[in-house]
C-alpha cells in the first residue's frame, strides 16, 4: 500500500501472501527508484513472517524500518 508517512493498512492482518495472522509489527519501506522521500508502504506482519518480509525488502535494498504494531495507533 502506498501512503503518506503514519498511514498503515487497517485491516491488522499480516502481509504475507495467504497469512490470515493478527500483526504484530509494522514495516515501512520504500523503492527509492520510484517513490520519493515523503512516500512509503507499510506491510504489517506477525511474529513467524516479519524477518522473512524484512528480508526480502532487504535483499532489494529498499529502506525498511520495523517497529511494533499497535492495532489501536491503527484505527483498526
Amino acid at each position: 500500500m502506498i501512503g503518506l508517512p503514519g498511514s498503515v493498512p487497517a485491516a491488522g492482518t499480516c502481509s504475507r501472501a495467504g497469512c490470515s495472522a493478527a500483526a504484530t509489527w509494522r514495516i515501512d519501506w520504500r523503492n527509492p527508484r520510484i517513490h520519493t522521500g515523503d512516500r512509503h508502504k507499510t506491510w504489517l506482519a506477525c511474529d513467524e513472517h516479519v524477518d522473512y518480509l524484512r528480508e526480502f525488502l532487504s535483499a532489494r535494498s529498499f529502506p525498511v524500518g520495523v517497529s511494533a504494531f499497535d492495532p489501536e495507533d491503527a484505527g483498526a
